[in-house]
């Protein structure tokens, strides 16, 4: 059920922005009177699942989900229809329109995809809000579990004051710019410092395949109490926090769990928060230093807040003042995803290494269906697609925007050969990398 829930989610999302971004180039392409030939979802290699023509146009769905098309008429793309641009342009084809009207059809994709962005994120705010950890509200610092880190100079109970003289304001930037920061201010036991992380640090994490890397630190919270557990009769109940063991007193699981095997093959009396109220229940702790019990390695924002770990804030917005968030969360998205690409394509970091394709972008929505999650993901995604065919490389939109702007600065057409020969040599170098990102899945699935 899980699997069908993610693959489902995974296909709404593809399909919603395929063909809105194939509407981006088809809407401007019929106001300047331009005739489209095809309009597909996903690529009808050989045969489709469904078409149907409607006057010029043929509409369908492909059975390859790797994207979409619409095939515009006099227009050297993909398709490399060459015996068409062989015959003498008619007045509704792509190539006899002036320039400026060439341009516009091309960036049409991409501006859907940017403008999609915008009204999703001003939708998310006004009807969700916005629910943060303040990182001033992080008093005891943070979990730092990876040896990584830990090796470049970051350790648990560190808080992270700015990365790159920028401070942060909310704990869920932490990860993101640490990742692709360079210099990292910390406070620790009251002084301020600064740790330089070394230039291939996310090499270093992706080399390493932990999964923990900065987290919020955490009670020890009991998930369950197995019937076969040793501990079965002690009166430990689902939902307890373990505060202490004998008289050492403990607030978060990453002090407990050290202390256990201290007292390993011992009986203690444990301190246990319930319902705000402290009790002492008698534990045995086996020779490995566990307790046999299962407990949470998170919590809720609003568990967090009852046992008062954490105090989240929550800003609610009117649909005026949802406008200029909208805008503000795409440009914060956009950036941050540039900074990613460009980390990607200096090789010194390593972050190619983490590249992913069509895997990494399923494996990134939840096994439970979440609109919020859903359209949140998709923005995202879109922002994504969209700077994506803004790359200046053939048989993207943003080869043939770089080949007509400089027709319109040089007043020179480039010659329909030229173009044929740009096209195959794009579409090779979008095969190479199609390759390399669903590569990376494939290896990370057998060897991690």
């Amino acid at each position: 059920m899980e699997f069908v829930i993610k693959i489902s989610q995974f296909l709404l999302s593809l399909s919603l922005l395929i063909v809105l971004h194939e509407l981006g180039h088809f809407i401007p392409a019929k106001l300047f009177k331009t005739r489209v030939e095809k309009f597909y979802l996903f690529f009808d290699v050989k045969f489709s699942l469904f078409k149907k023509k409607i006057g010029e146009t043929v509409y369908g769905i492909g059975w390859l989900p790797l994207g979409g098309y619409v095939k515009i008429s006099g227009m050297i793309d993909e398709s490399m229809d060459k015996e068409q641009m062989a015959q003498p342009p008619q007045p509704w084809e792509f190539r006899t329109k002036p320039a400026w009207q060439r341009l516009i059809i091309m960036l049409g994709g991409v501006t859907v995809n940017f403008i999609l962005a915008i009204i999703i994120y001003i939708g998310m705010s006004y009807f969700y809000g916005d629910k943060f950890l303040p990182n001033n509200n992080v008093k005891d610092g943070l979990l730092i579990e990876s040896t990584v880190a830990n090796n470049a100079g970051l350790r648990t109970g560190d808080k992270i004051i700015a990365v790159d003289g920028q401070e942060i304001e909310n704990y869920s930037e932490i990860s993101e710019k640490v990742l692709f920061g360079k210099e990292i201010t910390i406070a620790r036991n009251g002084q301020t410092s600064t740790v330089t992380l070394p230039e291939d640090f996310l090499a270093q994490l992706i080399d390493s395949k932990e999964k923990s890397f900065i987290n919020l630190r955490m009670p020890f919270l009991v998930a369950e109490v197995p019937d076969s557990s040793f501990n079965k009769s002690s009166g430990l109940l689902k939902g307890d926090i373990i505060t202490g063991l004998n008289s050492t007193k403990t607030k978060y699981a990453d002090e407990l769990i050290p202390l256990l095997e201290t007292y390993k093959g011992q009986q203690v009396q444990a301190s246990v928060l319930r319902d705000n109220n402290e009790v002492t229940l008698p534990l045995t702790i086996n020779e490995k230093g566990k307790l046999g019990i299962v407990y949470a390695t998170g919590a809720t924002p609003e568990t967090l807040e009852k046992i008062g770990y954490y105090q989240f804030e929550t800003k609610n917005y009117s649909f005026f003042e949802a406008i200029p968030v909208g805008f503000v969360k795409t440009k914060d998205k956009l950036a941050s995803y540039i900074k990613q690409v460009k980390a990607i394509f200096t090789p010194s970091t390593g972050a190619y290494k983490g590249v992913g394709g069509f895997k990494a972008i399923y494996d990134i929505f939840p096994t439970t269906w979440s609109w919020q999650y859903f359209w949140g993901i998709t923005a995202f995604l879109s922002i994504m697609l969209g700077f994506l065919n803004l790359l200046p490389i053939p048989a993207l939109d943003g080869g043939h925007v770089m080949f007509l702007l400089y027709e319109m600065i040089s007043g020179r057409k480039p010659g329909d050969k030229f173009l044929e020969y740009a096209q195959l040599v794009g579409f090779i170098i979008l095969i190479a990398l199609v390759l390399f990102a669903n590569g990376n899945d494939i290896f990370k699935a057998i060897f991690n």
